[in-house]
């Protein structure tokens, strides 16, 4: 039986993912909350067709309503029905993070200054981290491409690298199989 190369396939999926991200991110943003609102949606119906179906059973008066489900498909449908407005959402709060950790930096290195020379070169990171944060802020789209952008890139350079080891590694194969079958294999002797 042919096995499948799984190294083929993972350069196939990262170059499809790397060019889509790097082509489109503005619209890769809304795919990707849109998946997550199909994964909320789908145990969501799954629990109420659940719920419906054992609705007349005889262990149907132990059972509650699915309320978690309701939520869960709710929600899911909102994330499908309004992506754009959560992938705004997402890299608000990611801005407000890095606000978050960049001011904690600059106190921290702030209050280092008590007890030792702080070189002003340690400051320099922190202060980059503030300014993505407050840029994250005042145009979350921008980050967002950018970010998409970023990782589009990188899963081509992935997919570029296991391409080269995959056809450097696999000229190099030896030509029979390491399977093991049952009648190569010998009783092993007990030392006591």
């Amino acid at each position: 039986m042919k096995t499948m190369n799984y190294s083929l396939v993972r350069i196939l999926f990262a170059v499809a993912i790397g060019l889509i991200l790097v082509l489109w991110p503005d619209v890769a943003a809304s795919y990707i909350v849109i998946t997550i609102g199909i994964a909320f949606l789908l145990p969501g119906i799954i629990s109420l067709i659940g719920y419906l179906a054992n609705r007349g059973a005889a262990s149907a008066k132990y059972s509650r309503f699915p309320l978690e489900g309701i939520g869960s498909l709710l929600f899911g449908l909102w994330l499908i029905v309004m992506p754009d407005f959560f992938a705004d959402v997402l890299m608000f709060l990611l801005g407000f993070i890095l606000i978050m950790g960049g001011v904690q930096q600059i106190v921290s290195l702030s209050v280092a200054r008590r007890w030792m020379a702080v070189p002003f070169a340690f400051y320099v990171v922190p202060s980059l981290i503030l300014i993505a944060g407050v840029i994250a802020l005042f145009n979350p789209t921008g980050v967002r491409n950018t970010a998409f952008v970023i990782i589009g890139v990188s899963s081509l350079v992935y997919a570029l690298s296991e391409l080269v080891n995959w056809l450097k590694f696999m000229r190099r194969r030896p030509k029979t199989s390491f399977s093991v079958s049952e009648d190569k294999i010998e009783d092993a002797k007990i030392i006591e």
